[in-house]
């Protein structure tokens, strides 16, 4: 078993099979490769070269240190392999208080999203105080919905990002804290 990865930046998260922390500059290499990936990056803005990636992995440990949370890497426990980005997630201009999740293509079908997205809607409400969580999600996505329906959210309304990615509409799938607190976990 491989020693449980810190930050300086945030909390570590535990799941049965996961570590969520806040990304760091060893994250890079398995980032630009996700990001790089265009099956992986189809709903999330697409891909991304290597400079270009290490600017949104430095963005996503910025928000740690501006705002405190931004979302966590995720870490598989067993390998130590880096599956993706999940968690709290709110720039500059989002309709709303976020937890996304986009993993590794290789990883896919295996309740990697949903395991780290229930713990960091947990983490979210607990930690942050939130009162809601969307998640943004692409019209043609139709894994993401799945993970969405999973953690008990319904579509809320239509909605767009931010630039650059304001052109096309986006479905904002969400909860109430309460309607969180009150659903049956299985």
């Amino acid at each position: 078993m491989i020693a449980r990865p810190a930050s300086p930046l945030g909390p570590t998260l535990e799941t049965p099979r996961l570590w969520l922390r806040p990304p760091v500059a060893e994250d890079f290499e398995a980032w630009a490769t996700f990001r790089a990936d265009a099956e992986a990056a189809r709903y999330i803005g697409g891909t991304e070269p290597r400079p270009v990636a290490w600017r949104s992995l430095a963005a996503m440990a910025g928000a740690w240190h501006l705002k405190g949370f931004a979302m966590f890497s995720l870490i598989d426990r067993q390998s130590g392999a880096w599956l993706g980005r999940v968690g709290p997630w709110q720039p500059e201009g989002w309709p709303g208080t976020e937890v996304g999740w986009s993993v590794v293509r290789a990883a896919w079908g295996r309740g990697y999203a949903s395991e780290a997205a229930i713990a960091t809607i947990d983490w979210a409400f607990d930690a942050l105080g939130w009162d809601e969580v969307i998640h943004t999600i692409d019209p043609d996505n139709l894994a993401s919905k799945a993970v969405a329906r999973k953690l008990g959210s319904r579509l809320l309304r239509m909605g767009r990002l931010p630039e650059p990615h304001h052109e096309k509409p986006v479905e904002i799938w969400g909860q109430s804290r309460d309607d969180w607190r009150g659903r049956v976990r299985r």
